[in-house]
């Protein structure tokens, strides 16, 4: 990560010594130099920003708690505007999560005490997984870990900078590598941009294009054209609605929902596809289903309910 300009210098005082303000002038220390040894937390935050209290003594005890296994760095956006503008602060309060020097996970808003410590919790974990090289690069893979754990629970700009710290410290081409651009890619997709998706994927070596991760990838891709209509999603809900027990009507109103990015509910749909006659269209209900799980993968609840539910209604 590029140098903060104005390094050097001591920190301001903080409550004890797991919990310091920093500057603009001893961001280099606190943060970039001192997460080279011990996970370190930093708050952006305000005088006037509601939330920022609320959450602030959360985040100060659960540092405390953890007995030095993290530490934390409260910033005064206010004081430090030039920071906020470099590290591109939006909102208040941010915190975001270094290791070894580099930005691995975060969030926004004021979370309750109960996803703070989840949060600190997944910080602790990939620290104590990376293990640290030269000047501290954290292990990319356990970068990549922290990534999907972070995409798991939905936190896609966690998930983002911890993908792109992996991308960053892994060697050109590697596994690793591959893989955090894979998470990457389906980051992108999660918000719509299958453009930026196909970029990341641009990136991958000829040789690795059968890696899993990137297969997986190219699976959720090609599960639509990438093109949602709102009126043709329309008409097939009222296809649907006429005629509730139609496979046919069915299996386009999965599609249709895939294509406008509501996967869960092209699942069900599908699935009901299947209940009204398994073979209808040598079975494209159920091999659109595949295609699907294999794109969300195994561990994703909608796959994990979506198989039991298709089991029952090939085998009952």
């Amino acid at each position: 990560m590029t140098e903060i300009i104005g390094a050097g210098g001591a920190a301001t005082g903080g409550k004890n010594d797991l919990v310091k303000d920093a500057t603009i002038e001893t961001f280099q220390q606190d943060v970039m130099e001192a997460s080279m040894e011990v996970p370190v937390v930093v708050d952006f935050w305000a005088s006037w920003c509601g939330p920022c209290k609320t959450l602030g003594p959360i985040l100060e005890s659960q540092i405390t708690a953890r007995g030095g296994k993290v530490r934390m760095v409260k910033v005064d956006t206010d004081k430090n505007q030039m920071l906020a503008q470099q590290l591109r602060i939006q909102s208040l309060p941010t915190v975001m999560a270094f290791v070894g020097g580099q930005p691995v996970d975060g969030f926004t808003g004021a979370l309750p005490d109960s996803q703070v410590s989840q949060f600190l919790d997944r910080v602790v974990s990939m620290a104590e997984q990376a293990g640290l090289k030269g000047r501290g690069a954290a292990d990319p893979k356990a970068l990549v870990e922290a990534g999907e754990e972070a995409l798991t629970a939905g936190d896609l700009p966690g998930a983002m900078q911890a993908f792109g710290a992996a991308v960053d410290a892994s060697e050109a081409g590697s596994d690793d590598q591959v893989a955090a651009l894979a998470g990457m890619a389906r980051c992108a997709l999660e918000v719509g941009n299958r453009e930026q998706a196909e970029q990341m994927l641009a990136m991958v070596p000829a040789a690795k294009e059968s890696h899993p991760a990137v297969a997986q990838v190219k699976a959720v891709m090609a599960l639509g054209s990438g093109n949602a209509d709102a009126g043709s999603l329309q008409e097939k809900e009222a296809a649907v609605a006429a005629a509730p027990q139609d496979p046919e009507s069915l299996f386009a109103l999965g599609e249709a929902q895939i294509d406008a990015g509501d996967v869960e509910n092209a699942i069900s749909a599908l699935l009901s596809s299947i209940e009204q006659d398994k073979e209808w269209n040598e079975g494209a209900a159920k091999a659109k289903l595949l295609t699907v799980f294999e794109a969300l993968g195994a561990t994703h609840p909608a796959v994990k309910a979506g198989r039991r539910r298709l089991s029952s209604l090939l085998f009952a």
